[in-house]
């Protein structure tokens, strides 16, 4: 019984260290791409051109309440955490390895502006621990403000729009600080998966990503129930009315 149990020993001993070497290449090969971008084009030229654009959107110029609910269903935990949501990366590695394929990101606000900036949406190990280097340079050189504004600002919502301005206008025909409770939830939910959730391809599938908003909004305490409900109620009415 001795010898066996020596074995398994030295089997895991080994298992271990393999696993080690491994992540050690990986990081490598991760660091390097990093390198690569960031030497291609520095982040703060990438930033400097992306705010350079003339539907650049401000922070101050976005209703609370989209910020609140973009937050809420995205990235509750965005203004606690360093650039990494530890609880959200362990659950996305358990359900991704339960389905054998990269099914939940578990990404946060700052990793997913890290992927537009420079490394598209291709998911591969390496690249997502290079996303991780542009993700410590962005919470060090940038405020919590700064990263979510960049982030409405390239990512897309639909429709041909790749920025916040530009889906405003385009969906509800005027700017993004003039945008109601129910257009700001119902916008918050596209970036998910628009070509899904754009409300002019599907107006049903965007009503239940809108709903989930307002329940993540809620659980997330932003909105009351009665809140909810109210915006709920507006969103069915509109729905029923364009049907």
């Amino acid at each position: 019984m001795k010898p066996c149990w020596n074995v398994l020993k030295k089997l895991f001993l080994l298992a271990f260290v393999v696993c080690v070497c491994s992540g050690f290449v990986v990081a490598g090969k991760g660091y390097a791409v990093y390198r690569e971008a960031v030497e291609d084009m520095s982040l703060e030229d990438k930033v400097a051109s992306i705010q350079g654009k003339a539907s650049y959107t401000e922070y101050e110029e976005l209703p609370e309440l989209y910020v609140q609910a973009v937050i809420a269903v995205e990235d509750k935990r965005f203004e606690k955490h360093m650039g990494v949501d530890l609880i959200a990366l362990c659950r996305a590695v358990r359900n991704d390895i339960r389905a054998g394929a990269f099914v939940e990101g578990g990404s946060t606000i700052t990793q997913q502006l890290a992927k537009n900036l420079y490394f598209g949406q291709k998911k591969d190990v390496v690249r997502k621990v290079a996303e991780l280097f542009v993700t410590m340079d962005l919470e060090k050189n940038y405020t919590k403000e700064e990263i979510f504004e960049l982030y409405v600002n390239v990512i897309y919502f639909g429709d041909g729009y790749y920025d916040v301005a530009s889906a405003s206008e385009g969906y509800f025909g005027k700017e993004p600080e003039e945008m109601t409770e129910y257009e700001s939830t119902l916008l918050a939910g596209i970036p998910n998966a628009p070509s899904v959730y754009a409300p002019t391809r599907n107006p049903e599938l965007a009503a239940k990503r809108q709903l989930k908003v307002l329940e993540r909004m809620e659980a997330c305490g932003y909105l009351s129930t009665e809140e909810a409900e109210t915006v709920a109620e507006t969103a069915e009415a509109l729905l029923t009315a364009a049907q």
